[in-house]
């Protein structure tokens, strides 16, 4: 087996939680008077760090996206978690995988008391020996950091045996700079252009594409 760990992006790439964390967020921008009506333009705020989007989108300094990020959870944590479906295919796809002999890891910049609720209530942990994430204060929240967490604690030393797949250009340059190899998917909120821009190796644009190209590495 020429590639057997492959580490998995959880938001828009194993479940679509666009209504969960645009809920979130429209709940954390109206604390601050802001109204939006156009859940579409919040879009940006799934894949990167939440802090990074309440500046870089909002301007808001670090004490207020902090108090951003609290209000976001407020919301998030009990009602939007849940507000996200599986993509159909996904446990098929996983499953395979696994029969095959790869070992699956989550890397994801959602916190990881989120990230294992979420799988523990789709009924996905079952397929990952290791599920790595951020941390409550947002620290490890860089998709490279969660990455190299994540190949420390499986105690993977060697970058040319393991693949990224992700659906933001985030997960392919966080991968990048660990040196490994990586495969974005279309079906998430990234699209052909962000992907390949950010150097993704390969690129599949459904859930099966996904399952046939991982098979054959």
């Amino acid at each position: 087996m020429k590639i057997p760990y492959v580490f998995f992006d959880l938001d828009g790439t194993l479940t679509d939680p666009g209504v969960g964390i645009t809920n979130a967020v429209m709940y954390a921008l109206k604390r601050f008077g802001i109204e939006v009506k156009n859940r579409q333009t919040l879009y940006s705020f799934i894949g990167p760090p939440l802090l990074d989007s309440f500046r870089e989108r909002y301007g808001f300094d670090e004490t207020a996206s902090r108090k951003a990020l609290e209000y976001y959870r407020e919301y998030f944590e009990d009602t939007g978690i849940f507000e996200n479906r599986v993509y159909e295919g996904i446990p098929e796809m996983l499953d395979g995988l696994k029969k095959a002999g790869k070992k699956l890891v989550l890397a994801t910049s959602k916190p990881e008391m989120y990230a294992s609720r979420i799988l523990d209530h789709f009924s996905l942990s079952r397929f990952f020996s290791f599920q790595a994430g951020s941390l409550p204060d947002e620290k490890r929240s860089r998709k490279s950091e969660v990455i190299t967490f994540a190949l420390e604690c499986c105690k993977i030393d060697t970058p040319d045996t393991v693949i990224m797949v992700g659906d933001r250009k985030y997960d392919v340059e966080g991968a990048r700079v660990c040196g490994i190899r990586t495969l974005g998917v279309l079906y998430g909120y990234g699209g052909r252009k962000e992907l390949e821009g950010a150097g993704a190796d390969y690129i599949a644009e459904t859930v099966g594409d996904a399952g046939r190209i991982l098979q054959g590495l």
